[in-house]
């Protein structure tokens, strides 16, 4: 049990370091290259934080662990807005414009929606797989067309090859240390899930899901503090978009699988749920207070409670 807690320290201290590195890289980048630093957080930090779901979704589908495959990418997704960006404006308010609002949360809700109807047949198959990835491709190519900050002071400078050189290490190394940090911690909460007993399902709704959201949490919570919420919020939206697309899409050209028909009574229900009690707060109140924060992790606890009770 020892060496258990030392891994999980371990892990923490790595997820700590890596998205420190991971958002003063892509903060600085975005600034460098006259980018709209939501477009970062909704880019490359999203697809770097999205990487452990990317990899233990894929592992337990072709293991035959379904459940914690698609249990993954919906606690995921939720503890990402509950949690992480509940977390984030508890730490410090998260600011977010306008475009945030109107454009990319709109779609990451139409995202969670197809998602939702492609999974009613309880299956996620080849054609599912290509509708979620070219939906996502979308997605790239409009973030690439938005991507210039015509109000950057920094669009007239030319960078120099050590900025962009200590830009990028510090941003491929928070991303290592992500990616090996958080594979630590949800192997350790894995083991000790599976000797209490717990449900496939609900590992992967709860404690795979937590794991592999905490570099969403540590990356978000690290730009909330630095009074980057661009990458905040953007990291969320981002992350929620490369789960669904990406992760589902490839687990479905590749290795086709089953879902769980009790998911749909409550699991995606309240992924929905969520996603549209952050696009109203978001468009009436034009950020996430404290108060609201609170909230946020209120229904994250919600969440965690009936979905243990329905297990």
């Amino acid at each position: 049990m020892l060496i258990q807690i030392i891994i999980l320290i371990l892990g923490l201290l790595m997820l700590g370091f890596g998205s420190t590195l991971l958002v003063v890289g892509a903060a600085s980048t975005a600034i460098m290259f006259a980018v709209r630093p939501v477009i970062v957080g909704l880019t490359i930090v999203s697809f770097a934080t999205s990487a452990p779901e990317l990899l233990v979704s894929l592992v337990a589908a072709f293991k035959g662990s379904g459940g914690i495959s698609i249990g993954n990418i919906l606690g995921s997704n939720v503890i990402n807005i509950a949690l992480v960006l509940g977390i984030s404006a508890v730490i410090r308010p998260v600011v977010i414009k306008k475009q945030i609002i109107t454009i990319e949360i709109p779609y990451m809700f139409f995202i969670s929606f197809i998602f939702w109807m492609l999974c009613l047949d309880l299956h996620i198959g080849r054609i599912d797989g290509i509708v979620l990835i070219s939906l996502l491709i979308i997605f790239l190519i409009y973030s690439v067309a938005t991507a210039k900050d015509k109000n950057s002071r920094a669009a007239s400078e030319i960078p120099t090859f050590f900025k962009i050189s200590k830009n990028f290490f510090f941003i491929i190394i928070g991303i290592v240390m992500l990616s090996y940090g958080a594979n630590l911690v949800v192997q350790e909460a894995i083991i000790m899930a599976e000797k209490i007993g717990l449900s496939q399902t609900f590992i992967g709704i709860s404690i795979v899901a937590l794991g592999t959201s905490l570099p969403e949490l540590a990356t978000s919570a690290v730009a909330a503090a630095k009074g980057e919420s661009d990458i905040s919020v953007g990291n969320v939206v981002g992350s929620n978009l490369f789960n669904i697309c990406l992760v589902m899409g490839v687990v479905g050209l590749f290795n086709p699988m089953q879902i769980d028909k009790t998911l749909h009574y409550f699991q995606f229900p309240f992924m929905m749920f969520i996603c549209f009690i952050l696009g109203l707060i978001a468009y009436f109140n034009k950020g996430i207070g404290k108060r609201t924060g609170y909230f946020f992790i209120t229904l994250f606890i919600i969440y965690i409670l009936i979905s243990y009770l329905k297990s």
